[in-house]
């Protein structure tokens, strides 16, 4: 007799039936897994665990230098994850290469600005990981001066985007003081924004977006949730979307082991 799927719904469901989760199994809830836990997704993945949202979307918002491995070729150019002072080592050299002077740091698991630092060279990195002040790994990116920050919240079919501007920092979070304004994404940018989330299985998302003063676009960040403060929909109306999507998806793959 073919066994009857199991459906998870809530993280507190996950210690008691890890065990005894296998092929065909749907845990359709974001786990909420602490620091170095995340190595069970690859457990669950392996044992055909089915997730919603996958797996892989919800490492990517947990890690910045996974983002930075994932989806680098859609950011800054010379954007680089550091592993450790080799690795370092060998990108001061690439950006000396590339006379890459001001650099910013962003660090594995800070949000809302607050990992992010600014460095006048690499040199500078480079002495304090020497001394063990900056914890690997992070993300080094070149510094882009006059670059426009745009918050993209994208839900199926409903997308919205706004700038977010702060003229006395250059985090320009709306944590760290920064304005929104509403913004028009052209169709390039959109599609930017849906191979990101096609790259990284992202069922929905909330994407930052870097425009520089010569019109290029890159990703900056990538997440499943984030903070919908300066968008136009509202907290209740953007729950909705989201389990309305996750209800869909569940859907299909129930429809799917048929």
């Amino acid at each position: 007799m073919t066994r009857q799927p199991r459906i998870l719904t809530e993280n507190s469901e996950l210690p008691s039936l890890f065990h005894k989760l296998g092929a065909g199994d749907i845990i359709a809830c974001r786990l909420r897994l602490k620091y170095e836990e995340e190595h069970l997704l690859l457990d669950l993945v392996e044992r055909g665990v089915q997730l919603i949202p996958s797996a892989t979307s919800q490492l990517a918002s947990r890690s910045k230098t996974f983002q930075a491995r994932l989806l680098g070729e859609l950011m800054i150019p010379d954007t680089v994850v550091i592993y450790d002072i080799h690795g370092l080592l060998e990108t001061v050299s690439r950006y000396g290469r590339h006379c890459i002077e001001k650099v910013v740091l962003k660090h594995d698991r800070k949000n809302a600005g607050l990992g992010i630092h600014l460095f006048q060279n690499i040199e500078d990195v480079y002495t304090q990981a020497a001394n063990n002040v900056l914890p690997y790994p992070f993300v080094l990116q070149p510094f882009i001066a006059d670059s426009i920050d745009v918050r993209v919240v994208f839900l199926d079919n409903y997308v919205e985007a706004y700038e977010r501007r702060n003229p006395d920092n250059f985090r320009n979070n709306l944590h760290c003081g920064g304005k929104a304004i509403s913004y028009a994404l052209t169709q390039q940018q959109t599609e930017l924004c849906r191979k990101a989330m096609q790259r990284g299985s992202f069922p929905y998302g909330h994407l930052d977006l870097m425009i520089t003063k010569e019109g290029k676009t890159y990703l900056a960040e990538i997440n499943l949730r984030g903070g919908i403060r300066g968008a136009v929909i509202d907290p209740g109306n953007y729950r909705k979307k989201v389990q309305e999507i996750e209800r869909k998806l569940l859907q299909r793959k129930i429809q799917g082991l048929s």
